[in-house]
């Protein structure tokens, strides 16, 4: 592959990571006016960020279990390919319920190339390349989130909340055109092997019933019933999975492998406890504190900026030194920052919080360029697109589980009434709550993240 090649791979696969975040931390800011338009409580607004994210939850094991069977790049592809087009079905949505059908086609298809853009930098660059590779990824994702809410607050604010989801449309189209221009390897992993229909059917259904009921145990009576369902179902995953020649995944892979176990978990825990601060400071700014979109916006920015400045940096340390001890600092540092945010009042002065978001920000750079090296150091080739749709789940589920808490705690405070400045003495004790228990639940990251003990490298033992 030629070093031109390798360039516009790059911007294409860090291009399709800048989108999706760019995206969510527009809607972030742009919940209030979806709520004005379409009406809707704090549970039904919050679905369009957690249809979305559990959509692509579902399909991403079983997307990055058939990259590596039919080809990363087919993958991909055809992934943007849908994505640009559901994407724009969002911007003409007419109703809450059709934005709704809309975010989970969405979620479907991005699925598609999230399961396949690591695997492919990882293959298009040496190994002595790769945690810089990576953290030019991991770069590209914190500046989506740094425009998200700069950008996506103008468009929200002057031209509506449509023409966020127009604008994702059109970075799609572009990187589906250096794509179908540039990208010419297909990366087969296990060629020849069966897909594993039945494992993704079950696994499937019992992570649908899992977060659907998690989400609605304070709205639903028969909830927890769903939730013990659902579990079940997971234990029958597991089981059937362990007797399959080509199964799904390979649970012992969980088992035989520290590094990769534990790196997978302190990913889960991480984003569990932070993927929901935009959504939060976004309503505490509007709704508690009445800032307007842009102003929420702009002081948001402070967070990923941090994160994309830190990245590369963070990505290029973890190939020198241990990849554990880098993302355990990082993990420390959010943390820190998690327990601050939960002493959060209407008076809180402006200066603080942007400087503790900006804390946030430089505990997420060091944190998840090293974990991502860690994860797709410790697998070999064969195993790097479900080793990549692994470490997409645990990022997903966690941000799912991230909003299903923050959701719980919102409706204890508030019920069922649409979100209003009425409200926002409960807003910001919810919101209080709320971080309490995430820096909590990142505490345990910690500890996940500092057992994983040091790195075997794969690639040395093939060569």
């Amino acid at each position: 592959m030629t070093i031109a090649n390798r360039k516009y791979i790059l911007i294409a696969v860090t291009t399709s990571s800048f989108m999706t975040p760019f995206m969510v931390s527009s809607l972030n800011l742009a919940i209030p006016s979806i709520g004005e338009e379409f009406g809707g409580d704090v549970y039904a607004l919050s679905w369009v960020i957690t249809g979305y994210l559990l959509a692509s939850a579902v399909f991403l094991l079983p997307w990055g279990r058939l990259s590596d069977i039919v080809g990363r790049k087919k993958i991909f592809t055809t992934g943007i390919m849908f994505f640009v087009f559901s994407t724009f079905l969002c911007g003409l949505s007419w109703s809450l319920q059709s934005l709704l059908i809309f975010r989970i086609a969405q979620g479907i298809f991005s699925a598609m190339f999230f399961a396949t853009s690591i695997p492919i930098l990882t293959l298009s660059f040496s190994p002595q390349e790769r945690g810089r590779v990576l953290g030019i990824n991991s770069a590209a994702v914190y500046t989506g989130l740094s425009l998200g809410p700069v950008i996506g607050g103008w468009l929200n604010h002057h031209l509506g909340w449509q023409y966020i989801f127009f604008l994702t449309a059109g970075l799609a189209f572009l990187v589906l055109y250096f794509v179908l221009r540039y990208m010419s390897g297909e990366w087969l992993g296990v060629k020849g092997e069966k897909f594993d229909y039945t494992g993704s059917v079950l696994y499937g259904i019992a992570l649908v019933a899992i977060m659907y009921a998690s989400s609605s145990l304070t709205k639903w009576n028969g909830a927890i019933i769903l939730l013990i369902s659902g579990l079940i179902i997971m234990v029958c995953f597991v089981f059937y999975e362990l007797r399959q020649k080509c199964p799904l995944i390979d649970v012992g892979l969980f088992k035989k492998n520290t590094v990769f176990a534990f790196s997978n978990l302190a990913a889960l825990i991480n984003y569990s406890a932070t993927y929901a601060i935009g959504f939060l400071i976004s309503l505490y700014l509007q709704v508690a504190r009445g800032f307007d979109s842009q102003i929420a916006g702009l002081i948001l920015l402070s967070q990923p900026v941090l994160q994309a400045l830190f990245s590369p940096f963070a990505g290029r340390l973890s190939d020198r030194i241990e990849p554990r001890i880098v993302a355990t600092f990082g993990m420390s540092i959010t943390t820190i920052g998690l327990f601050i945010f939960s002493f959060l009042t209407a008076e809180t002065p402006l200066w603080f919080l942007v400087v503790n978001l900006a804390l946030q920000g430089i505990g997420f750079a060091f944190f998840a360029a090293p974990n991502n090296n860690a994860i797709m150091t410790a697998v070999e080739k064969k195993e790097y697109g479900v080793a990549s749709a692994v470490l997409g789940t645990m990022r997903i589920v966690g941000q799912s589980l991230s909003m299903v808490l923050m959701t719980l705690v919102t409706s204890i405070y508030l019920g069922q009434v649409n979100i209003s400045p009425v409200y926002s003495e409960l807003i910001t004790k919810s919101t209080r709550v709320s971080f309490l228990i995430f820096a909590l639940i990142c505490c345990g990251g910690i500890f996940a993240s500092g057992a994983r003990g040091n790195l075997e490298k794969k690639e040395c033992k093939e060569r």
